[in-house]
């Protein structure tokens, strides 16, 4: 027999007490029975795990939403609004203000009554932002602008907030509430495309809302979209307070 061999042979094999052992065996049972709990809620609900880290984010942005609905517009912003001939155009320049706003900000609410959906959603569709909740497709209009206002968001994580958007149905009501406006969209119809199919964010020659979210559960393979035409704004803040200047004559040289 060889050194190596002997040396095995003797060597003190690692005991554990029963103590020891009962910990292990319930600390693996408790980890099994954990994941399986998880599993089975993210595939009935949604992933609770994410769904508390995007709780407390939400809960977060409603507040800076509150502050920013509140805050005092910059002067030259005041002076467009103030010059601005009319409600819509009141509120695209408003909505031009908020072009600036940072990834992962809050922009507004959106409320699908349908899907039992009311978020605050943000700017930006990158994966830190739509941790937070919907988010806003950078390039898209943003309400009260010309053109197709797109958003994004999860189907199984991070509070699920586009989970039941399947179930929407053509005529039912989407709501957009901006600091500036609420604006009210029809769903036209929905449509499953690839997710190289960005052309449905394109802009037609109506205002419109489109929304984006996985399909089928658990896959990322397919998109969903869900497009809404627009039906109703209604100013809000600034847009409805600040009322236009009135029209100054062009100044004439020539005596009367």
């Amino acid at each position: 027999m060889s050194a190596i061999h002997r040396a095995l042979r003797w060597s003190p094999r690692l005991r554990l007490s029963r103590t020891t052992s009962g910990f292990l065996g319930g600390l693996a049972l408790f980890v099994g029975l954990f994941l399986v709990a998880n599993a089975v809620a993210t595939a009935v609900w949604q992933d609770p795990i994410t769904a508390v880290f995007t709780q407390a984010d939400q809960k977060a942005l409603n507040k800076e939403l509150d502050q920013l609905e509140h805050a005092s517009l910059p002067s030259d912003t005041l002076a467009l609004v103030k010059n601005a001939g009319s409600e819509d155009s009141r509120m695209a320049v408003l909505a031009g203000h908020l072009r600036d706003t940072g990834a992962g900000e809050p922009l507004g609410r959106i409320e699908v009554p349908r899907a039992g959906a009311r978020f605050v959603f943000v700017s930006g569709t990158g994966e830190g932002a739509l941790k937070k909740g919907p988010g806003h497709y950078a390039g898209s209009a943003l309400p009260g602008e010309a053109g197709t206002v797109a958003i994004a968001g999860h189907r199984t994580t991070y509070e699920a907030p586009f989970r039941r958007l399947d179930r929407i149905h053509t005529g039912d009501e989407v709501i957009l509430t901006m600091p500036y406006g609420r604006f009210s969209y029809s769903v036209e119809g929905s449509r499953v495309v690839s997710p190289s199919h960005v052309n449905v964010l394109r802009h037609v020659k109506h205002s419109r809302l489109v929304l984006t979210t996985c399909t089928p559960l658990f896959s990322a393979k397919r998109r969903l979209i869900i497009t809404a035409r627009l039906r109703r704004a209604i100013p809000r803040g600034a847009a409805a307070t600040l009322k236009p200047l009135p029209p100054v004559a062009p100044f004439s040289s020539a005596a009367g």
